[in-house]
């Protein structure tokens, strides 16, 4: 009789560089085995295409029939790494029966930046009593907004006591503008309205993004024949329904971290540890308390802001191989600064561009003097068009120039303004910056091989060039800046591991790891 052959699972991680893929199957014993694994770029203007590379190569390596598989589960920082760097779709938010002074609680303002609000009287009280609703002057702006912004985000006073007005402004919302609309009802029953109009702001800002994603994952597996079902990992381990990660994308806030917790416990079989993962724009840090993660009671916090989504008990932090690296400002001998903004290491743009990024980068080091934007350059991400409704004038005038090769952003701008509107056009996920990071210090060093380093060394040289508060460069060679930026990455990412572990113990994290004893 022919044995019945195991089930076969395919894992899928797409992160901000990278897109892994794994092929696993349940016939290596209590562990299971992993039958082959592989990388590809993440390719941000089209997922489907990193998404491809690494399944087809785990495939192609494990000669496995793609019918075979029984079920694929997907997770990713994309979501995470768009709250660190301050990136999302432009969303209107409607706030029914709250004034513009709620705006200054939770964070919500500062979460809101410059995106549209509209202000509706109404809502409810705490017994689900109402108050009288008028939504002329959210019909009035409709016609502008929608042609403005990618989605919206509604919340009512004590909507979750009672939603009709939510209900009422989504619907009015959708027959008029067919856009998406995030009720913050749907997403929480908690109390506390600034927090849960941030929550639903934050997740109508992600819908594209998540929705992109799994549309390209689903588009994939259907080319490839594989019918098996398409999970998503939520922010506190769980698996739910790509329909439902499609709808409140705001759920997979830590997904990519909630799996690496769950998988350093399968790999390691400890039951209480530290664990801290590593990728191109977050350091994550979280705690294993008795082989299971802590969930968070409060709500997760990315990127400065509480939410109220359930997630692991998750420390993040804008910290990776990918990070910007800049110089602290004012300082006779100035500190090599860190991130949050994630950037395109010069050794990935110098493999995808050639000479496109090279050529800019040797005119820059055969200047007389340093510059101050020597070493960035600027790229479209390729998005869709329809992602660039409502720019400014002086935001799509820069947009325009900006296209599918890299331009120096030296020749790019013509004042200090432009730089803040290029800043906004990153914030909208509609632009990339090339510039140095820790990965081109590994390459000029030899101590990551993936991409061009003769590019990154081109990078490091300018860097290099950069003067301290005497007028000094700051270093004598490529090698010298870039033992500087990766000891300064190793440092900073042992001290996210110690204030995890002191705040665990009760302790003011990082006021503790910011004492003179510790940083002896």
């Amino acid at each position: 009789m022919t044995a019945k052959p195991s089930p076969l699972f395919l894992g899928i991680d797409t992160g901000g560089t990278y897109t892994d893929a794994v092929l696993w199957s349940e016939a290596g014993g209590a562990n299971g085995k992993v039958l082959a694994k592989a990388k590809a770029l993440t390719t941000r203007h089209d997922l489907a295409v990193g998404i491809s590379g690494a399944v087809d190569a785990v495939l192609q390596k494990a000669g496995t029939d793609p019918a075979a598989i029984k079920l694929v589960s997907m997770s990713t920082t994309l979501a995470t790494n768009a709250l660190v760097e301050g990136q999302g779709g432009r969303v209107a938010l409607v706030m029914i029966g709250f004034s513009e002074g709620d705006l200054a609680r939770d964070g919500l303002k500062a979460a809101l930046g410059t995106d549209p609000v509209v202000f509706c009287p109404g809502g409810h009280d705490v017994h689900g009593n109402a108050a009288k609703l008028d939504l002329s002057g959210l019909e009035a702006a409709l016609p502008e907004l929608g042609a403005s912004v990618s989605g919206f985000a509604v919340c009512a006073y004590f909507a979750t006591r009672n939603p009709a007005h939510e209900l009422a402004a989504r619907d009015l919302i959708r027959e008029k503008t067919g856009l998406p609309v995030t009720a913050s009802h749907e997403l929480s029953a908690k109390l506390g309205g600034p927090r849960r109009a941030l929550t639903t702001l934050l997740n109508a800002r992600l819908i594209s993004m998540i929705d992109r994603l799994v549309a390209a994952t689903e588009g994939f597996l259907a080319a490839r024949g594989i019918s098996a079902p398409l999970m998503v990992v939520r922010g506190d381990g769980a698996l739910v329904s790509a329909a439902f990660a499609r709808q409140r994308p705001i759920e997979t806030i830590l997904s990519g971290p909630a799996a690496s917790l769950v998988g350093a416990r399968h790999m390691t079989g400890l039951d209480d540890a530290v664990v801290s993962d590593i990728g191109g724009t977050t350091t994550d840090v979280a705690v294993l308390d008795q082989g299971r993660p802590r969930l968070d009671p409060e709500g997760a916090t990315v990127g400065g802001f509480r939410t109220m989504v359930e997630a692991v008990a998750m420390r993040t932090f804008g910290l990776g191989g990918d990070s910007e690296v800049t110089l602290e400002d004012g300082a006779l001998n100035p500190r090599i600064l860190l991130g949050p903004r994630r950037l395109v290491p010069l050794a990935l743009a110098g493999m995808m561009h050639g000479e496109a990024v090279t050529v800019e980068l040797e005119r820059q080091i055969r200047a007389a003097n340093p510059g101050r934007m020597d070493g960035r350059l600027a790229v479209r991400t390729g998005v869709p068009e329809r992602l660039a409704a409502g720019l400014t004038g002086a935001e799509a005038k820069l947009y325009e120039l900006i296209g599918s090769t890299p331009l120096a952003v030296d020749r790019l701008l013509t004042s200090n303004a432009q730089n803040a509107t290029l800043n906004r056009l990153v914030s909208r996920g509609l632009v990339h910056v090339a510039g140095f990071t820790p990965s081109d210090a590994a390459h000029v060093l030899g101590k990551q091989a993936n991409w061009d380093a003769a590019t990154a060394r081109l990078g490091a040289e300018l860097f290099a060039r950069k003067r301290d508060g005497r007028g000094q460069a700051i270093a004598a060679s490529p090698e010298a800046i870039s033992e500087r930026v990766l000891t300064a990455l190793t440092r900073l990412s042992a001290e996210v591991i110690l204030e995890t572990a002191f705040a665990e113990d009760g302790l003011d994290g990082a006021a503790t790891v910011a004492h003179a004893l510790v940083q002896r």
